[in-house]
């Protein structure tokens, strides 16, 4: 009986290890893959004429990715490639000698490898003196008698705010509500107000939304630090929806929305976006707890455009923060490098918007002309690795700033933001605010 035993013990262990070998031998590796991309500068920015190397490293778990292959595209940003190469092997890394600019301007060098079955892609854009980039579009003489006449029309509707208290919304410190407001056109400003609960005088925020069709939640935890805070909307939408009726809306009626009525300057979509940003204002300084004197505007994308915009347009405005905005030179492409979202002016083919009507309304709207006309400060930031909203564009309108203007560069970073640059922004909006000093 114990010899059985014993048997039976024995090849349980022989069988555990043989199953322990296969085990091991079955195991497969499965890490993450990182294409890397950088330019031979730490600070990605290069003179007019000097040349640029860029650094393409493929990695798994932090190490290079043996046997890969890199293929990779060199151009200025958003233009055709001048360098193209296919399945070259990228070994512990390879550099590349990219040539050059002969004028202000972003070069980029984007990086894909294939691995099992997946593509994996990286990416670097080098700047070329960016604070030179001087804008393609032009300056209509008319501009600002348009826009007066815009805002006289406004001014004319009474703002007829409603508002309702979201309870579950709130919090014990802030109240915050649905807002509707009329609009020009016989429209609505639709928002969520955030306002403290302790009786004050409190400096007030406008928020500006990105591109999109979406629900709003308003600004709460901003709220809670003793601002009023308003974030809105543009579709002349209520903002609390469900989320199918925004999604039905934004692959169907409002698809492609930054083009509607392009050809015509009093028509185009934005018109009543840009003059809904100020109703926005009227209703904010209309309220008994603004202070009468603080207010701030900020966004990202779109709204870092609307940013601009509404600082440009509406003398009330202290102040603003914008997140890599959008709209900027748009005339770009005609010629010949980026232009700003949505890209208007991009295609060449049938779907082509380059018609003189489209060319001259775009004008009116786009932020180079509206960042001319800032007198208040402000802190933008953007990344050079932007796809969305090309870098040229958005030096393009920084450049003819003439008020008081700090940039946040987050060089390898697309169209986001993170943490570190939303905290910090954050406390320049807050210190502004409470004390009308910049940091």
């Amino acid at each position: 009986m114990l010899k059985s035993v014993a048997r039976l013990l024995i090849l349980s262990i022989v069988a555990a290890s043989s199953f322990g070998q296969l085990a091991v031998a079955a195991q497969e590796r499965i890490g993450r893959v990182q294409v890397m991309v950088s330019p031979d500068h730490a600070d990605w920015t290069y003179e007019v004429g000097q040349a640029v190397r860029f650094r393409i490293t493929a990695l798994q778990d932090s190490h290079p990715l043996k046997g890969a292959m890199v293929s990779y595209k060199i151009g200025a940003e958003m233009m055709p490639p001048t360098i193209e190469k296919t399945a070259v092997p990228v070994g512990e890394g390879i550099t590349i000698e990219a040539g050059t600019m002969q004028e202000p301007g972003f070069l980029r060098c984007i990086a894909t490898v294939e691995m099992n079955g997946r593509s994996y892609r990286g990416i670097a854009t080098a700047g070329f003196a960016p604070e030179k980039i001087q804008p393609t579009t032009n300056d209509p003489t008319d501009f600002d008698a348009f826009w007066k006449a815009g805002k006289d029309e406004l001014a004319k509707l009474p703002i007829n705010a409603k508002l309702t208290l979201l309870p579950d919304s709130s919090t014990p410190s802030v109240n915050t509500y649905h807002v509707s407001l009329q609009n020009i056109g016989g429209s609505q400003v639709y928002g969520i107000l955030c306002e403290p609960k302790t009786e004050g005088k409190y400096p007030a925020l406008l928020r500006v939304p990105g591109a999109g069709v979406r629900s709003y939640d308003g600004m709460v935890e901003m709220a809670e630090k003793g601002i009023i805070t308003f974030e809105i909307g543009i579709h002349g939408l209520p903002v609390i929806l469900a989320e199918q009726v925004y999604d039905s809306l934004r692959l169907g009626a409002l698809a492609g929305y930054p083009t509607f009525n392009l050809d015509n300057r009093n028509r185009y979509y934005y018109r009543r976006v840009y003059l809904g940003c100020v109703r926005a204002n009227d209703f904010l300084t209309s309220l008994p707890r603004w202070n009468g004197k603080d207010l701030v505007v900020t966004g990202g994308s779109q709204g870092g455009a609307l940013s601009i915009v509404t600082a440009a347009l509406d003398a009330r405005v202290k102040g603003l923060a914008a997140y890599y905005p959008a709209l900027a030179d748009l005339t770009g492409y005609l010629k010949g490098r980026a232009g700003g979202w949505p890209h208007v002016f991009r295609a060449t083919g049938a779907d082509s918007h380059r018609s003189p009507e489209k060319i001259e309304t775009s004008k009116y709207y786009d932020v180079v002309n509206f960042a001319r006309r800032l007198r208040v400060p402000g802190i933008y930031t953007w990344g050079y690795n932007d796809e969305t909203c090309p870098p040229t564009s958005m030096y393009a309108a920084y450049n003819v700033i003439s008020a008081q203007k700090k940039l946040l560069l987050q060089l390898e970073i697309g169209h986001s933001g993170t943490p570190e640059m939303s905290e910090r922004i954050d406390r320049w909006l807050e210190a502004f605010l409470k004390t009308g000093q910049v940091n």
